[in-house]
């Protein structure tokens, strides 16, 4: 029989059963596997890809952070992208119902949310801003090309050469060269981007007029994203054939581009030489293992939302693998495109590559838009890469809604929901939209990098963290395996048993001690954020949190027992309704009637549960005896109905 049950394993399906069929027909399925991979890659693969590894591995070494950085992928990357995967797939639910595996622990999933919303906030702002550089990219000359605009300063210096205009446009021009030459250079995409698309007020408190390009973009953005999930998974699922790949067929265009201009190899050559000396440094190893946590996703819910649409024996072992090297293999990849053209900026200008290299939006929109005003047909080349960023942005934030519609969804759970899970989809858009515009407005991108550095950042590392002792401890190795075996057909392979235990806890706890020796008060360029905006900083970071012990107590609180002891018992046992969805997929200890037993039973409710088929054996025996001796007496056809006392 078991052989029978997972011979079909491989292509997801139950044996049997048309592969397009909607296994769990309530809750619904991804349309075949190809869509819940690409779609994993699209939320692993975002925008940290491109504008954070390729300059934390120059910073750190070059090709000998490549070492450190696969080590940790191997050892914390791939088995904790595995667990979240097997735990959704498991149990078909999303970052709050997969806690009836240990009903205190659901504040995880709270607190998952919490994330995902934060995120989700200001993520979308980022997808906005790309919307609207690609928006500005559609004309002859890219506005970010010269100083002679009227947001520029004397401060300001191109890279382009001013041939082509005027003769006293160029005095002008060689003017403003010579305070350039006294002062620091201020570049066209940099004044482009501070003066005319942020108009940046001068601190996090003066929040100033709404920038309304910016708020047209941002609606933009929250409608495709709700027009993708407006049938959830089955219409993101197709959106994401061309969201997931498309990416990869700019990448690849600009780094042909790229590798073909003067200067590319320099940079290359910086981004991936060795320094070996630097492997000894424990802030290398730090961020290594922080670039793994945080690409792949992991805490954030979104993986285990993915994974409970699959169907229950998918392969999720394998997609672990392909999802979590197609994601790190992007981060190198994307290092070629990005270094090649800021080699040639830097030949170009005569500096080292060191001067021009950058990270975050500092990349993304002020240091390599500058790079593509160097080329011919600079628009298209400018079109492109934003086009990129905007699908990079999108494949994230798909997940980062899903996550949250999928939570509320199963939480509420009622027949009218599920079949309006639109409306859900739309109300959560809508709020998101809202939460949003603070960051539209003139001091819009410090609260935007606040968001992003506080928000999620520590919070994730206990949340997993958490999640590893829950799954591992509380809820018990062995369960967990047995349960991973069911689903797929063979036990995970010891290497992931060893790192589920005891590495990946390790270097989660690493990862957490590392954060808080590296901190460092937030700044924007000179601008140093006042106290009372990083206090709102680490609230938002303990917001998430704070949902663990608060839920906990709560759940202590309501369970049953007359001591302490006996409810803290009480709240950690898995819910009898934990399990697989189906009844079909309920064997074994899950199964109903007297074959199936509880989950994780304790020793006390053993002993009890003997005490009491022992005392039904007993009355079974008194009763066989009395319809004995009825029928013995009576001489009748043998009922046993209200026998008579006199008999």
């Amino acid at each position: 029989m078991e052989e029978k049950q997972f011979s079909g394993i491989l292509n997801g399906a139950v044996p049997g059963e048309a592969v397009k069929k909607d296994e769990n027909s309530r809750r619904g399925n991804w349309g075949n596997q190809i869509e819940f991979v690409l779609t994993s890659v699209g939320y692993a693969v975002g925008l940290g890809n491109v504008w954070r590894f390729p300059y934390l591995c120059y910073r750190n070494g070059g090709g000998a952070f490549m070492f450190p950085y696969f080590i940790m992928l191997v050892f914390c990357g791939i088995p904790l992208f595995f667990l979240e995967l097997s735990f959704g797939q498991f149990a078909s639910l999303g970052c709050l119902g997969v806690w009836k595996v240990s009903p205190m622990f659901k504040g995880v999933g709270y607190g998952m949310m919490v994330v995902s919303t934060y995120i989700g906030i200001y993520y979308n702002v980022v997808i906005c801003i790309a919307i609207y550089y690609f928006f500005m990219s559609m004309t002859n000359l890219l506005p970010w090309t010269y100083c002679n605009n009227p947001w520029n300063t004397p401060d300001c210096s191109g890279v382009v050469s001013t041939s082509s205009l005027n003769s006293s446009l160029a005095n002008v021009t060689a003017a403003v060269s010579e305070v350039v030459n006294r002062t620091k250079r201020t570049s066209p995409s940099e004044e482009y981007w501070r003066n005319y698309v942020l108009d940046i007020s001068d601190g996090i408190g003066n929040f100033g007029e709404v920038r309304l390009p910016i708020l047209g973009c941002l609606a933009i953005s929250w409608l495709v994203v709700f027009l993708c999930l407006i049938r959830g998974v089955k219409s993101s699922g197709k959106v994401v054939y061309f969201t997931a790949t498309f990416p990869y067929v700019v990448l690849t265009i600009l780094f042909i581009r790229g590798i073909t201009l003067e200067g590319a190899v320099s940079g290359i050559k910086y981004y991936l030489t060795p320094q070996w000396q630097k492997i000894l440094d424990a802030k290398v190893w730090g961020d290594a293992a922080s670039q793994i946590f945080y690409s792949l996703g992991c805490a954030w819910g979104g993986l285990i939302t993915m994974a409970s649409y699959n169907k229950f024996h998918n392969n999720c072992y394998r997609d672990s693998i392909i999802i979590s090297v197609t994601n790190c293999a992007t981060s190198v990849y994307a290092g070629f495109v990005i270094f090649s053209i800021l080699g040639f900026m830097a030949h170009h200008l005569g500096v080292g590559v060191s001067e021009v290299a950058d990270q975050g939006p500092g990349l993304a929109f002020v240091a390599y838009p500058e790079a593509l005003t160097l080329l011919p047909v600079s628009p298209l080349w400018s079109i492109l890469f934003f086009f990129m960023l905007i699908l990079l942005g999108l494949g994230t934030q798909f997940c980062l809604l899903e996550t949250l519609v999928t939570a509320i969804v199963d939480e509420i759970g009622t027949d009218w929901i599920i079949r309006n899970k639109t409306v859900v989809t739309l109300g959560v858009a809508v709020v998101g939209f809202l939460l949003g515009v603070p960051l539209t407005t003139r001091a819009g991108i410090y609260w935007l990098l606040l968001m992003d550095n506080y928000a999620a950042s520590f919070s994730l590392v206990i949340i997993s963290c958490i999640m590893c002792i829950c799954v591992m401890y509380v809820y018990g190795h062995k369960n967990y395996f047995k349960d991973v075996e069911m689903m797929l057909g063979f036990p995970p392979p010891i290497f992931f048993k060893v790192c589920w235990r005891f590495v990946s806890p390790i270097i989660i706890s690493f990862i957490l001690i590392f954060t808080v020796i590296q901190y460092k008060p937030i700044t924007y360029g000179d601008y140093v954020y006042p106290q009372w905006s990083l206090a709102i900083g680490f609230l938002m970071a303990l917001s998430s949190v704070v949902c663990i012990p608060i839920y906990a107590l709560y759940k202590i609180a309501m369970s049953d027992g007359s001591t302490f002891w006996e409810r803290l018992k009480n709240s950690v046992k898995p819910d009898p309704t934990w399990g697989p969805a189906l009844q079909e997929h309920r064997k074994g200890r899950y199964a109903p009637g007297p074959e199936g037993v509880e989950v994780c039973p304790l020793k006390e409710d053993l002993k009890e549960k003997e005490k009491e088929e022992e005392k039904e054996k007993d009355k079974e025996k008194e009763k066989e005896k009395k319809e004995d001796i009825n029928v013995t007496i009576q001489g009748s056809n043998g009922s046993t109905h209200n026998p008579t006392p006199s008999a």
